[in-house]
């Protein structure tokens, strides 16, 4: 593992910390499918002991996100084409089902969240890429006015953070994706729950498409999603 780490703040109990650090530097492709990763070099870059590294750890491997490797201990897992396709069904059905019940409620969201991603669309910065449209989903998930959609999306996110950040260093943000955005938002302050809907399904059917060539192209065309090591921007320090 040659990847920098953020060091964590001081203080007694570091395992949300670290967890944190380690999970940003997965997502935006600091530590690439199938780094090796060890608990004696991440606590020395973090400056922490190796308790909460290996708690962290035990953390990542429930997500899905690392796994034990033959012979290499720990490795940040592979990405799978074919289980990611699995995963934005269930993120297609929770957005639709989130976008009807705020359409239903005739909910406004801020206009800010479509002006913040528009800017961020224009920068290099995938982090602010990735958080501003994480801000507007789980603006809608809490427009609908059930507070489990975004419980049961949040377990989701870490994954759809991870491929987004492959996707967004690949080749950029579709530039349609505002406009989507944008589209779902007026539909759901309009109280069209059908239209809702409608643009959400496409959103996701073309976020979809997006990741599959996308991912193709580095997993290969049989998507078997064998590790690859792929070079990215190394987190600030």
């Amino acid at each position: 593992m040659t990847s920098k780490l953020i060091q964590t703040p001081s203080r007694t109990d570091y395992v949300e910390e670290v967890y944190k650090v380690l999970i940003d530097a997965i997502c935006e492709g600091s530590l690439a499918p199938g780094t090796r990763l060890t608990q004696e070099e991440i606590a020395e870059q973090l400056s922490v002991s190796r308790s909460p590294v290996l708690q962290a750890l035990r953390l990542l491997k429930k997500d899905g996100l690392v796994h034990d490797a033959p012979r290499r201990g720990v490795v940040v897992a592979p990405l799978d084409l074919q289980w990611l396709s699995s995963l934005y069904e269930i993120r297609g059905t929770l957005d639709a089902l989130a976008a009807k019940l705020a359409a239903n409620r005739r909910t406004r969201l801020d206009p800010a969240l479509i002006t913040r991603g528009r800017q961020a669309s224009l920068s290099a910065n995938i982090r602010a890429m990735i958080d501003a449209d994480m801000e507007f989903h789980f603006a809608v998930y809490a427009a609908s006015g059930n507070p489990l959609i975004a419980e049961t999306a949040r377990v989701h996110w870490a994954h759809l953070r991870r491929v987004m950040g492959e996707t967004l260093q690949a080749s950029g943000q579709r530039a349609s994706i505002w406009n989507e955005h944008e589209a779902i938002a007026k539909a759901i302050e309009a109280g069209k729950a059908e239209a809702a809907v409608e643009y959400s399904d496409l959103h996701t059917q073309r976020a979809h498409e997006h990741l599959v060539a996308e991912l193709t192209a580095v997993l290969g065309e049989d998507g078997n999603g064998r590790a690859v090591d792929v070079s990215l921007k190394a987190l600030p320090v």
